[in-house]
């Protein structure tokens, strides 16, 4: 299951689990087209692949969510909590909608997305949060989503002890996999500057390491930065 699976980061980690031999349940909120065009792509490589439409933000939602994964799968190996919104919010103008936004989705959201796919998941299952470097390298205009960031990094190592040894729960830390748009070309060479394999990654490199954490079975409650190394600037 791949909670926000239609396009970029999720369809990359999307595709990679299948290409590692699992069925795919891919989960969009408004994206239907993308969420069909990366369904038939899981198709080709030989997947079962079935779509699942929910707003993670509606808590009632979550567990119909769930619910449905159950009657078409029986049961769940992998969870990826991957959905995300993300947004300016500078410190001198945040609103409480702004913030409650955020954190509804990017941690709230994971959350119950870990309570009601416990059931599911039988003996050596595996959680795997993607967080952000922005959970432990802050950026000074997005105090809403840093935080809710931090929250989920929080939420996995303690969902980790909680359900150790049945359930292994992880972290992803994306630096920058897929620029924003919009960005400007002068913020994305500042960027590249702190950057000490001086590159961006791609989506394809953080598929890759939910695959490692989705198979490795004696890893949990790790963050595992897929940066370049920007963390240490």
């Amino acid at each position: 299951m791949v909670t926000g699976a239609a396009k970029r980061i999720g369809k990359a980690i999307a595709v990679g689990l299948a290409r590692a031999g699992a069925d795919i349940a891919l989960h969009y909120r408004s994206s239907a087209d993308q969420a069909h065009a990366t369904a038939s792509e899981i198709a080709t490589i030989g997947s079962r692949v079935e779509l699942f439409q929910a707003d993670l933000a509606q808590a009632q939602q979550i567990e119909r969510l769930f619910e449905a994964i159950g009657e078409k799968f029986g049961r769940l190996d992998v969870l990826v909590n991957n959905a995300a919104v993300h947004g300016r919010t500078p410190i001198d103008s945040l609103t409480p909608d702004q913030w409650d936004e955020q954190f509804a989705v990017n941690a709230r959201a994971a959350a119950l997305c870990i309570r009601w796919a416990i059931p599911l998941m039988a003996d050596g299952g595996a959680i795997v949060n993607i967080v952000d470097i922005s959970a432990e390298k802050a950026w000074g205009g997005y105090p809403a989503y840093c935080a809710s960031k931090a929250a989920l990094l929080a939420l996995t190592k303690s969902a980790a002890k909680a359900l150790a040894p049945r359930i292994r729960v992880n972290a992803v830390s994306p630096g920058i996999a897929d620029w924003p748009e919009g960005i400007a070309d002068q913020v994305k060479q500042k960027v590249l500057a702190q950057v000490p394999m001086n590159r961006v990654g791609s989506p394809d490199d953080v598929a890759a390491a939910v695959v490692f954490l989705a198979q490795q079975d004696y890893v949990t409650g790790q963050n595992l930065r897929v940066d370049g190394g920007w963390h240490m600037a």
